[in-house]
């Protein structure tokens, strides 16, 4: 197993310590295992693609350790009513989508690569949930930081939908 694959299993094995902590009402170290967590999210593509190791594991891996990382994160979050059930909803119902279009397009034969507005909703994600955890409940920079995510969560999946909706076209056939 090569580093990259490795970094996105550590992001993985890193889900249920922050969680753990977070439910100790230790928000600081909750926090920084998640800022972790999220850059190794940023090394295991980086190094894949230096080194010319990207594998059909790092492929559907990394993306499902993103979405895990940030919707668990959230889901605890919101429980707590430090990030509102609205974005969460937002960002569950695009990853499905998403990953909807990738299933119906990979039967096809075709790979949809994370596109930048992608790349800029994760790192909003991240920087959302890394907030919500620090900063008092209701702060404002959570609240903008929540509404930015969520549009830009919105923005990519329609980027997504329209860059690929040659792929419903003919009943999906």
């Amino acid at each position: 197993m090569n580093l990259p694959n490795k970094l996105t299993l550590l992001r993985i094995a890193l889900i249920p310590l922050c969680l753990l902590l977070w439910a100790l009402k230790l928000p600081i170290p909750a926090a920084a295992v998640f800022a972790l967590a999220a850059v190794t999210d940023f090394f295991d593509g980086y190094i894949a693609r230096k080194q010319n190791i990207v594998t059909v594991f790092g492929k559907f891996a990394d993306p499902v350790a993103d979405k895990v990382l940030v919707l668990t994160a959230m889901v605890f979050l919101c429980a707590d009513a430090r990030i509102p059930a609205w974005a969460v909803s937002i960002v569950a119902a695009r990853e499905l989508l998403v990953d909807g279009l990738r299933l119906v397009a990979a039967g096809k034969g075709n790979v949809i690569a994370a596109g930048w507005l992608g790349k800029i909703k994760t790192n909003l994600q991240y920087f959302c949930v890394i907030a919500a955890m620090v900063l008092p409940q209701g702060h404002w920079l959570t609240f903008t930081l929540t509404v930015l995510m969520a549009a830009m969560t919105l923005l990519s999946g329609w980027q997504y939908v329209w860059g690929h909706r040659e792929i419903f076209k003919n009943g999906g056939k």
